[in-house]
């Protein structure tokens, strides 16, 4: 459903990626993180601004998924878990880590807002290519014959070797529509600082039997186009991707890197074509941008360290995007 664009007189709308703080799946380690950057973090909400949080949720799945097949190994009665409830769980209790510490430092900054989790579903095509052709490794390496094992058990599991083991591989669909938007909308309007579409949302299709139904389907969305549809579903001004590098960067990991400032979009178009942003992490964050301009020329992006959220908030550190 389109969005209805908002009046002249609204606050700006952000969306605000969070890199970095769930880099582990370790609970103590991820807390350690959230806690160090979290007073930075509610710097940069303290804006006039109705804010949108989203975050990674990569090696948080991993724990989950491993954790359940260890214990169906001990114990017939506890079922091997798939992604679609992984990322349920997963999106809870990262929601539920920034919702208690985000909420500890508003008090203690005397603010009275409020923070909310939704847990996400994204809406893909049923008949998307990715399907077909699934090469997103998830998981840890195993052993041939782990691999074969588990084949046997499903035969929708696809392996591939991935140096010493083999990994599996699932589908990577493109996103096209938050289900949950209108209940983002709502709490927004009602004051209230939203966590959502963690690790990309959990990929829906349609119910074949009843097509106002939806079923999770074992997929990862690339949370960048996720995070980027979130801003299009919710006519977001601002588009914001805070990692653990302090900008966009030519020449990266070489003599002569350098940091991106203030660009337009022309310009970091000739640098994607170029090959400057390869394809690791920085690359999809570019292109979730380039769609998310595209779509609004009055829009901006900024990318910039998490632990100076705030000054990448009021672009005065980072990489800026715009027309």
């Amino acid at each position: 459903m389109p969005v209805t664009k908002r009046g002249a007189d609204k606050p700006r709308r952000i969306v605000i990626s969070l890199g970095g703080l769930t880099s582990s799946s370790m609970l103590s380690h991820q807390l350690e993180l959230i806690h160090a950057v979290a007073p930075e973090l509610l710097h940069a909400i303290d804006v006039n601004a109705e804010v949108i949080l989203t975050h990674g949720n990569g090696p948080q799945i991993h724990m989950a998924q491993r954790a359940f097949a260890v214990a169906s190994t001990e114990d017939p009665t506890v079922p091997p878990i798939d992604l679609p409830e992984c990322g349920a769980m997963t999106q809870g209790y990262i929601g539920y880590h920034l919702q208690q510490t985000l909420a500890a430092e508003m008090h203690k900054a005397g603010k009275h807002w409020h923070v909310a989790t939704v847990i996400t579903q994204i809406e893909v095509d049923a008949d998307d290519p990715s399907f077909g052709n699934p090469t997103k490794a998830i998981g840890p390496r195993l052993t041939k014959r782990q691999a074969d094992s588990l084949m046997e058990q499903d035969a929708s599991f696809k392996f591939v070797k991935d140096g010493e083991g083999y990994r599996r591989v699932v589908a990577s669909p493109r996103p096209r529509r938050i289900v949950e938007s209108e209940s983002i909308l709502n709490l927004l309007d009602n004051d209230f600082v939203v966590i959502a579409c963690g690790g990309g949302g959990i990929p829906v299709v349609r119910d074949s039997d009843d097509l106002g139904c939806y079923v999770g389907v074992p997929a990862v969305i690339e949370k960048d186009a996720a995070a980027g549809l979130l801003g299009d579903d919710c006519d977001a001004d601002e588009f914001i991707f805070l990692t653990d590098v302090d900008g966009a960067a030519v020449n990266w990991g070489k003599e002569g890197q350098r940091f991106l400032g203030d660009i337009t979009v022309p310009e970091i178009h000739a640098y994607m074509k170029a090959g400057e942003f390869g394809s690791g992490t920085m690359e999809p964050k570019v292109r979730a941008a380039l769609r998310f301009l595209e779509q609004r020329p009055d829009r901006v992006v900024r990318i910039g360290n998490v632990r100076n959220a705030a000054a990448v908030v009021r672009g005065e550190a980072g990489t800026c995007i715009h027309y």
